[in-house]
């Protein structure tokens, strides 16, 4: 029994782990989102520092090429002169910048691989990003149109469930106004059939009495009896 308790409660813990996940997911999109795009700025900030840095190296070698180009002219001409003293001296630093002349270069070459790997990385991740973007747009519109949904739905119930009963009490009403007519109409049979009026025209027709109604042959006797004699 403890092992099945156990067993629910880490479902129900699971279950609305899940649900909060749900709910929340957008949220959690959003955060992610900013977190990949700061990741990015950061990326191009390396891609602009490692730009820059190669710029400087490229500024670097072409100055030391000026330099080696230079010594080697004036260690030609200290030879020619028969200073070979100074050409030595000459030589030596001209060793000495083609050795700043090859680091320049290798940087360069190191800085040239890398510019090239960050900017596939810097691209590749906006293309995602923007894909993301596109997609977290489609989520919005559809939870606005599931929350749209809901609200119709939880608006409407109200009136669902009162709408029966109107209609029903609207029936009884209409029920009970038809059974008053009746009853109304029955009345005045009942007072037609038995009250004063029927009693004196029923003497009448006995032949007490005028009739309480005129005939046919009453309007035909009063009408004869307005007409001229003939001449």
């Amino acid at each position: 029994m403890f092992k099945t308790v156990l067993t629910l409660f880490r479902g129900s813990v699971a279950a609305a782990g899940e649900e909060l996940e749900d709910r929340t997911a957008l949220l959690i999109l959003d955060q992610q989102m900013r977190d990949a795009a700061a990741a990015v700025d950061r990326s191009k900030r390396t891609l602009a520092l490692a730009i820059a840095s190669d710029q400087q190296e490229g500024r670097r070698l072409e100055t030391t090429n000026t330099r080696i180009a230079d010594l080697e002219v004036r260690a030609t001409a200290a030879l020619d002169g028969g200073r070979e003293d100074l050409a030595r001296e000459a030589a030596q630093a001209i060793a000495n910048l083609e050795a700043e002349r090859d680091a320049a270069m290798t940087a360069r070459t190191l800085f040239a691989s890398e510019i090239t790997r960050l900017k596939r990385h810097v691209a590749q991740a906006e293309a995602r990003i923007n894909e993301l973007d596109r997609g977290r747009r489609i989520a919005r519109a559809s939870e606005a149109v599931r929350s749209l949904r809901r609200s119709g739905i939880e608006a409407a119930r109200p009136y669902e469930s009162t709408l029966p009963d109107a209609e029903n009490t609207l029936k009884r009403l209409r029920d009970r106004q038809m059974e008053a007519q009746a009853a109304d109409e029955a009345l005045i049979e009942i007072d037609a059939a038995s009250g004063p009026l029927a009693t004196a025209e029923k003497l009448a027709e006995q032949g007490f009495g005028p009739r309480m109604k005129s005939t046919a042959d009453d309007v035909l006797s009063r009408l004869k009896a307005r007409q001229k004699p003939a001449a």
